[in-house]
């Protein structure tokens, strides 16, 4: 049975501003989450319990979240770990906060 995949709504609108090839890589990269697919691994350091997905020059961080999987950012290789460290603990408390499934 495959595990349910949760998309934060930062993920949505990074998706949108790409071009349709990507975009497409992308959701279904993430999609395939659930089946266990795709170049995954896990974040260290400050970032540990996270794991990223690779597709091309786009990340992905999710965590798994009980019996669920929650894709909560995404971003250009180039700025994706750097912005996490500083913002990650402010962005899971403010999804804690207002109830939001999907960090």
């Amino acid at each position: 049975m495959p595990t349910k995949v949760t998309v934060a709504n930062q993920v949505v609108e990074y998706q949108r501003e790409l071009a349709p090839e990507p975009r497409r890589k992308l959701k279904a990269a993430i999609m395939g989450l659930a089946h266990g697919l795709g170049d995954t691994k896990a974040l260290q350091g400050n970032l540990e319990g996270f794991s990223r997905l690779r597709v091309g020059e786009h990340r992905a961080v999710y965590r798994y979240h009980g019996a669920q999987i929650q894709v909560f950012y995404a971003a250009p290789r180039s700025v994706v770990y750097e912005f996490l460290a500083a913002h990650l603990h402010e962005m899971l408390s403010e999804r804690e906060d207002t109830g939001d499934p999907a960090p």
